[in-house]
Formats: structure tokens, sequence, C-alpha cells
């Protein structure tokens, strides 16, 4: 064994990769709950899929369950998705069920991969490529680039679908908004922000709102809330893995119908 052999495979392997995904049926930006799910249940479905995470670690906010304690908590409607993940709960006499949340993030992360994505971490969206009014793809850059400020050119990838599954940071549909004269299908066209948290009516919004904001752009979980003007939900997921389910069968269902945008 020869050093540069080892480095000959891991960048023939890691080249090899990023080429096949430079064109995918859908890119998911951010490797949280709501994404992996949508990631996972799509490439089960034979779509291609390419999650992009600008961190070090896959996952999203599950990892640090409520304030730091590792558990978390979903409703009965969720536990399906649970169960599609092979992720174990137990049930609270409160009638919640409850999770250990560093079980669930790397349980998403390893069922996405296992059941087809391609995961890449340390990529960050920093643009979108738009043309004929409609979102075609990502302009992607190196993390560690961007957080020194180095002045590095991107590279790109296209796709049939964009997902803004970045959280509460809303990043992909705010650097629309922000750097193009377009209106989201929101009430003012634009981004309506945050709101505090309120659980039981969070968890119904994330799963309602997750639609399509710009033609060929899709969010999902907590950037839902952060694009439609909603509520937070704190330490319980149950809405955040059914907003990846709802998205999984929206995309589907368009990419089975021939992609046709929506009218």
């Amino acid at each position: 064994m020869k050093e540069i052999e080892i480095s000959r495979a891991i960048l023939k392997s890691h080249f090899n990769a990023l080429m096949d995904n430079l064109s995918t049926d859908v890119v998911i930006v951010g490797a949280g709950p709501s994404g992996l799910v949508a990631a996972g249940y799509l490439s089960e479905k034979g779509i291609k899929v390419t999650v992009l995470e600008k961190r070090l670690s896959p996952g999203g906010g599950v990892w640090g369950g409520g304030m730091g304690f590792k558990y978390a908590t979903v409703q009965k409607e969720a536990l399906k998705v649970l169960q599609d993940f092979n992720i174990s709960y137990v049930e609270d006499p409160s009638g919640l069920f409850v999770f250990d949340t560093i079980e669930l993030a790397s349980g998403l992360i390893f069922g996405a991969v296992k059941k087809g994505a391609q995961l890449f971490n340390l990529i960050t969206v920093e643009d979108l490529l738009i043309s004929e009014k409609r979102v075609r793809g990502v302009v992607i850059n190196n993390t560690f680039a961007l957080m020194e400020g180095f002045p590095i050119d991107p590279l790109t990838i296209e796709a049939k679908f964009v997902v803004d599954a970045t959280g509460h940071e809303h990043e992909v549909v705010k650097t629309l908004s922000r750097k193009n004269d377009v209106k989201l299908n929101t009430p003012t066209g634009k981004p309506l922000g945050e709101r505090s948290l309120f659980a039981e009516p969070a968890e119904k919004g994330v799963v309602n709102n997750t639609k399509e904001v710009y033609p060929g752009l899709f969010v999902c979980g907590m950037s839902t809330a952060a694009v439609f003007g909603y509520y937070r939900m704190g330490p319980i997921f149950g809405g955040m893995l059914l907003s990846g389910k709802k998205l999984f069968e929206i995309l589907s269902k368009r990419l089975q119908d021939g992609d046709k945008e929506k009218t």
C-alpha cells in the first residue's frame, strides 16, 4: 500500500461521483430531517437525487434534541416515516412518541444514502441557475473557501427541481428573492419571515406549506415557516418528517407527469 494509491482512490471516487451528479433530477439543499426524508423516498423510486450540505456533518438541527438533551418527539401521524427509516421510538403517556435524536440524525443519513441518494458535504449553494423565469439548477462553492472570503469562482449543477431545505435561514429562497426581480408564491411575493414558537399550528403549517415557491424551486421543513411567515415548533419533529414525505409525493408526481410546470 502506497500513500499515492490512497490519494488516487479517494480523488477518483469523489470526482466520479461529482461528475455523475452535475446533472440530476432533484437537488436538495440542506441535509436536515425533511430533506433527508424526501431524498430517501425519492431515491427509492429511482429518481436521481443530489443532496448538498454546507456543513461537515449532515443531519441539520436534530443532533441537539431539546436544549442539548438528546431526545425529541413526534406525533402518531409521523410514525410511518420513522418505521420506513428503521428509527426506534417509545410511546410517552402524553400520547407523543419519543426518539433518540442521535439515532434519528444518523438513521436518516444512512437511510437516504442506502436508498440511493448522493450526499455531498462541505458544499455551499451560493446562487441559482435561472432561465426563462424558472430555477434550473444551483451554483456551488467550497464551504471553507467562502468562510475565508476567498474570491473563488463557483461551479454549477443543473436539475429539474431544486429544494430549499436549509431550515430557519431559508438561504436558497432568500438568495433568489434578494438577487432577482421575481415574485414568490407568497402573499407579498417575498419571504415573510419566521414567527415565534407555537407548536400545534406550526406542525400543520410546515406540511401545508411544503410547496413550490417559484417555478422549479420548492421549500420543505423549517424553510417553509421562514418563507410563508409561519410559526416554529421546537423539539417536535413530526411535521418535519411529514414535510419531507409530502415533498416526495409532489415531486415524484411532477416527474412522472413529464416535469410539467405547475400553472
